[in-house]
């Protein structure tokens, strides 16, 4: 593996120089310059992962679409890569895991990297700020990262806010969430749950019902703020605040309650697109009069 012995020496050659590698000039690439200073071909086989990417989802998804474009332009952005060893033909990525394995989806048979000499520290360095700046990493993931260069590499918060461009209490906010349940970062992973949600959880004696409840509900993060200030309360007893509606529901409502002379109230689930609309009726000539409205509506809309 590549030298470790200065992995304790602080951020090195600093970011500005070991992110000009990864920043290369790729609107110039993608415009038609030709290959780029240092580019070479290297088979997709002899390429592996780092087992300390920060990232650890790729979507499905965004790997159809990405492998689609690589069929059509190839690889636009080459990869860069260190090697394994210096007794091995065989690299690790240092920047571009998305791109190799899009690569891969796409039959490509080799991609084009730029091969550089980095230590673990760097590698770790750049592999969280290209993810940072390009990919977003969900909060869990980059929470983890800075845990990984403050645990196996000794920085401070101080050392990493001002490096990478943050501020201490966003650094230190993030942290602070590897402190929740796993069940928790899961929800946090899976975008169920914002940063903001996580916070005002991790005082709480009971993280994991609190936030089953506000995945359930679809609570805000005020609402959860406020939920979290009554931790003596059993969840499954807590009245949740109604949700204010914005001013184009409370004129939906207005109209429907006036055509169909019932009460109508649009509850749209905060943040989905789901919801549930419920018809209040006085008496059985009112619901009558609904089914006969209802059971005469075309299903298609059509008159």
């Amino acid at each position: 593996m590549a030298n470790k012995k200065h992995e304790r020496r602080g951020l090195g050659r600093g970011l500005s120089a070991l992110m000009s590698d990864v920043a290369i000039d790729t609107a110039s690439h993608q415009a038609g310059s030709g290959r780029i200073r240092g580019e070479q071909l290297i088979p997709v086989e002899k390429i592996t992962p780092n087992p300390d990417q920060p990232r650890r989802d790729f979507p499905k998804q965004d790997l159809d679409d990405l492998a689609a474009s690589i069929r059509e332009k190839g690889v636009i952005q080459p990869l860069i890569i260190r090697k394994y060893s210096t007794s091995s033909d065989t690299y690790e990525i240092v920047a571009g895991e998305r791109r190799w394995r899009a690569a891969q989806l796409a039959q490509l048979h080799e991609v084009p990297v730029i091969i550089r000499e980095y230590t673990n520290t760097e590698v770790l360095e750049i592999a969280i700020i290209e993810n940072i700046q390009r990919a977003d990493l969900n909060p869990v993931e980059e929470a983890s990262g800075y845990q990984q260069l403050m645990d196996r590499f000794g920085h401070t918060q101080e050392k990493l806010a001002t490096t990478l461009g943050k501020s201490r209490s966003h650094i230190a906010n993030l942290m602070r969430l590897l402190q929740l349940p796993e069940e928790v970062l899961v929800f946090l992973r899976d975008g169920k749950l914002t940063s903001g949600h996580a916070r005002a959880l991790i005082t709480t004696e009971n993280p994991v019902e609190l936030a089953r409840l506000v995945v359930k509900n679809g609570l805000s993060v005020r609402e959860t703020e406020r939920l979290a200030k009554a931790p003596k309360v059993k969840p499954a007893k807590v009245k949740l605040l109604p949700v204010e509606k914005d001013a184009d529901t409370k004129a939906l409502e207005g109209d429907l309650t006036a055509n169909l002379g019932m009460k109508v109230s649009v509850n749209h689930t905060s943040g989905k697109e789901n919801g549930k609309l419920i018809i209040n009726y006085k008496n059985l000539d009112q619901l009558d009069d609904l089914c006969r409205i209802l059971t005469a509506m075309p299903l298609d809309g059509s008159k």
